[in-house]
């Protein structure tokens, strides 16, 4: 029988040419820049707001749970992990406080060449902060958008709960799922 177990994504590199931005400030807290994680060809591409841990306080890998839970749901709802490629609003997880608002302005820029060079089939944005940056509106919200596609950018487009969320609030997992058999059921007709 088949069981589920996360696994550690393998990440993305981040391109030579993008490696170094400083223009967020977020370098400053000492976080290095994720460009992505899992298959950078997949058709879906799954949008956060920023990386989670990857690491634990020693260096060693660690799939926090975040990604566990996410993987989960992906599982559960029968997308094979090689369709799925992660990404993030801004590249660097934070480590204190910062403009949030700006630095979200000013770090998209890098998820536009993302989608330019990856031109994935469709995307799934998980979490408020996820959809109001995307979708470029502070008064969306994902439980008012679930359950439907948008064409938002050029791409075919929808929402879920973040899958933090999700764990904190297991009432919302059995949302997560079925918003994930939406995108499952929509990959079918495409691929």
């Amino acid at each position: 029988m088949n069981s589920f177990c996360p696994v550690m994504w393998r990440e993305d590199p981040t391109p030579e040419d993008q490696k170094d931005c400083k223009e967020c400030g977020l370098y400053q807290q000492g976080s290095r820049m994720i460009w992505g994680e899992g298959n950078p060809k997949a058709p879906i591409m799954i949008i956060l707001d920023n990386p989670g841990a990857r690491e634990d306080h020693e260096g060693n890998p660690m799939i926090c749970g975040t990604r566990q839970t996410l993987q989960k749901a992906a599982y559960e709802a029968g997308i094979d992990k090689e369709h799925l490629y992660v990404t993030y609003i801004i590249k660097r997880q934070p480590k204190r406080a910062y403009d949030k608002e700006k630095t979200r302005e000013i770090c998209i820029k890098h998820l536009f060449v993302q989608l330019e060079e990856q031109k994935p089939k469709l995307i799934l944005c998980l979490g408020n902060v996820a959809v109001q940056s995307f979708f470029g509106n502070p008064e969306l919200e994902v439980k008012g958008l679930r359950g439907n596609f948008y064409q938002m950018n050029g791409y075919q487009t929808t929402v879920a709960y973040h899958p933090l969320a999700a764990r904190r609030r297991p009432n919302l997992y059995a949302l997560l799922l079925e918003d994930m058999q939406l995108v499952a059921s929509e990959l079918r007709k495409q691929i």
